[in-house]
């Protein structure tokens, strides 16, 4: 179902999650939000009629029987000076379930439809008051989990990726105009635009894309967190350690080997990076179905991680079951966590690291506490180390929606640059850089299909 906007409509919703609180708050937005609100809305002083950006104070009756519903503090708020640039009222209730639903009920048959989701968003990016990154930037600040990740919200709603998308596509639509003016007026003597200018404009502008693809892996974890794996054979503390970063007793941690047998994922941040901790059975020959499902699923775990903590028992010596878990994580992005360092030693660091051929090697007392300080900055080091770098510049927020379309826009450039390198007729070179344009447009909104802007708004919550 496409989402309706029509500018003869007005919808409400509850705008404030589902539960009790101290303020919940119901949002009007369109043509008749004012009348609406007028009709319900009875102020304990001062005149009936509502003035534009002034907080009123009085009650929401029902129209239908005359009785105060709930004591209010209400705004109404003129076009354009507003979210959606419509007409829009909040009605700030007290926060309790029953008493948020009376009120939006009373709005709706006082001639208001129920908002979709993301219908308020939506109808902010249809009047022109937001692009489209910017629309997608609000759900980000909502479902932002992390400081940076929040900052990066931040920058994508105050236009930042607009603004890159901006600058490339007037040097490319300078390019555009100089060819087809050349190949429309021929009678005019226009001069040809200069090749080597074309091809710097075409390469500086892929030279962009591609930082800006390449940036898509950094924001992402800030937005969704690193998957780090905890992996070692049973019984080496796996459980513990999990308990231990998280600051709670999360997973079941007994002497009796294999206690683990499925997979538990729980989210921390370190440094104001969001690790996403999976602890899973003990890599090991399983014993029974039990253990063999939850082998199989701690070895899709490891494969996706993107960060593997390896825990070894320090005080044990090294055994084929462990150097058969160490062939396992060799290749991958590992730091080594030597556990039990309250028990005699067994197994030297040198050892260790020869074994494993990791660098990056933490001694641990899981029970104790001990090293667990340097071992979370050890993690944030870690995700640092394999993030990108460019070379001291700001990092451009960009989603996965963003990426394809960038990735997209990437193959007519390089043809285009291939085509110019090989003397093509300018009118070739002029349609593939319309194509880029028109696929640089989606990432704002300018060239996007109705369904995609669907899947976009879909995603939000009602009442934003």
């Amino acid at each position: 179902m496409v989402l309706p906007c029509n500018d003869h409509e007005t919808i409400a919703a509850i705008a404030t999650p589902s539960g009790e609180s101290g303020i919940g708050i119901v949002r009007i937005s369109g043509p008749e939000a004012k009348r609406i609100a007028e009709r319900v809305f009875r102020p304990r002083s001062g005149p009936t009629t509502l003035t534009s950006h002034y907080i009123r104070y009085g009650d929401i009756i029902d129209p239908e029987e005359e009785r105060s519903i709930d004591e209010v503090l209400l705004t109404f708020m003129a076009a354009p000076k507003t979210y959606t640039r419509e007409d829009v009222v909040e009605i700030n209730c007290h926060g309790g379930v029953g008493v948020l639903q009376r009120v939006l009920e009373i709005v709706l048959r006082a001639g208001a439809r129920e908002a979709l989701p993301g219908e308020f968003t939506k109808r902010a990016f249809l009047s022109g008051r937001i692009d489209l990154s910017q629309a997608e930037a609000v759900l980000d600040i909502i479902q932002a989990k992390t400081e940076e990740g929040l900052r990066l919200a931040e920058e994508q709603l105050r236009g930042r990726l607009a603004e890159e998308v901006k600058r490339l596509h007037e040097g490319l639509l300078a390019i555009l105009v100089s060819i087809e003016a050349y190949i429309d007026f021929p009678e005019e003597d226009i001069e040809p635009p200069p090749t080597g200018r074309i091809m710097e404009v075409l390469e500086n502008t892929l030279t962009t894309i591609e930082v800006l693809i390449s940036a898509y892996a950094e924001g992402e974890i800030y937005r969704q967190g690193v998957r780090v794996a905890i992996v070692g054979k049973t019984n080496v503390g796996k459980s513990s350690l999990l308990n231990l970063v998280l600051d709670r007793a999360r997973a079941i941690v007994t002497p009796v080997p294999g206690t683990t047998t499925d997979v538990i994922e729980e989210a921390v941040n370190l440094s104001g990076v969001l690790i996403r901790l999976i602890d899973m059975a003990g890599l090991r020959e399983p014993r029974n179905e039990v253990e063999q499902e939850g082998v199989r699923l701690a070895r899709s775990m490891l494969a996706e991680a993107q960060l593997i903590i390896l825990v070894v028992d320090r005080s044990r010596p090294l055994e084929d079951e462990d150097r058969g878990i160490f062939r396992e994580v060799k290749g991958k992005r590992a730091i080594l966590v030597l556990n039990k360092i309250d028990l005699p030693s067994c197994i030297e660091t040198e050892e260790a690291q020869k074994a494993t051929g990791i660098k990056n090697i933490y001694p641990l007392s899981a029970l104790r506490g001990d090293g667990i300080e340097e071992l979370k900055r050890g993690i944030v080091g870690a995700v640092a180390a394999g993030r990108i770098h460019r070379g001291g510049g700001e990092l451009v927020p960009v989603n996965l929606r963003h990426k394809r379309v960038l990735e997209r826009a990437k193959g007519p450039l390089e043809e285009a640059l291939e085509g110019l390198r090989r003397g093509i007729p300018w009118d070739l070179t002029g349609i593939e850089i319309k194509q880029i344009l028109s696929v640089l447009g989606e990432i704002v909104g300018q060239t996007t299909s109705e369904e995609v802007l669907e899947m976009i708004f879909s995603r939000f919550c009602i009442g934003k």
